[in-house]
């Protein structure tokens, strides 16, 4: 649980455009910077960490214009995930990519990770990889069962859930005491609105940023998640 002082300090922003600010437990500063997308930007305590960085998926990113990472991300291999030229304009001696094994077959390199394993990747920094894949009758061979991740990155007492391309699947009722999640909308690929709402209400997130929506309205989400306890936060993650 955090304490009351984090708990006041979760809802501070950076003034910054694109940008949300927090506070751990123990005052470590986790700012997350909305890139596009299913693409995340997260800092924490001068840590840099990349959540499936593209750079050619409209609007076109420069990662060699932002620090060169020392975590890198990858859930699946599907093109607006994974990049070979984003990886590797963010690497630098000793950046840790963890993805999938199908990413690390086609890179030739990575931290393979399947749906349940843990690692410590610091003291302070902890990832287990969550199931992440589609349950609609014909949508399953999108996002099959097994394949892809999502990822639970605690930092510091402070807890990420980024869900990847998924549905909102049984194994969402295991995931606690998060802070902050990402969920993605967009059918056929992940979830409906209607879904999203369903699942933030399972997970029960402080703060809930919804992304990989592409043209659906967000404004459904925010609608159905009235009277829930969930911060909801749209920014341009389409």
């Amino acid at each position: 649980m955090l304490l009351m002082t984090s708990l006041m300090a979760c809802g501070q922003q950076e003034k910054t455009e694109g940008t949300d600010s927090f506070v751990t437990p123990s005052g470590k500063k986790v700012v997350f910077t909305c890139i596009k997308h299913a693409s995340i930007r997260i800092n924490y305590d001068g840590k840099e960490f990349q959540i499936d960085p593209v750079t050619n998926l409209p609007p076109v990113t420069d990662y060699t214009k932002m620090p060169k990472a020392d975590y890198i991300f990858v859930t699946h291999e599907h093109g607006d995930h994974f990049d070979k030229q984003a990886i590797a304009d963010l690497t630098k001696p000793g950046t840790l990519l963890v993805t999938n094994a199908r990413c690390a077959e086609m890179l030739g390199n990575g931290t393979v990770m399947a749906n349940g394993d843990n690692l410590m990747l610091a003291e302070d920094i902890q990832v287990e990889a969550v199931p992440a894949y589609n349950t609609t009758p014909g949508r399953e061979k999108f996002h099959p069962k097994g394949r892809d991740n999502g990822y639970v990155i605690t930092l510091d007492g402070f807890r990420i859930y980024v869900a990847g391309d998924t549905e909102d699947i049984p194994e969402m009722a295991e995931i606690k005491n998060i802070d902050v999640a990402f969920l993605p909308c967009n059918q056929p690929y992940t979830m409906l609105p209607e879904q999203l709402a369903r699942a933030a209400r399972m997970i029960n997130p402080k703060v809930l940023f919804p992304y990989h929506y592409s043209r659906t309205d967000m404004t459904t989400v925010v609608d159905l998640l009235k009277g829930a306890s969930v911060d909801v936060r749209i920014r341009n993650y389409q």
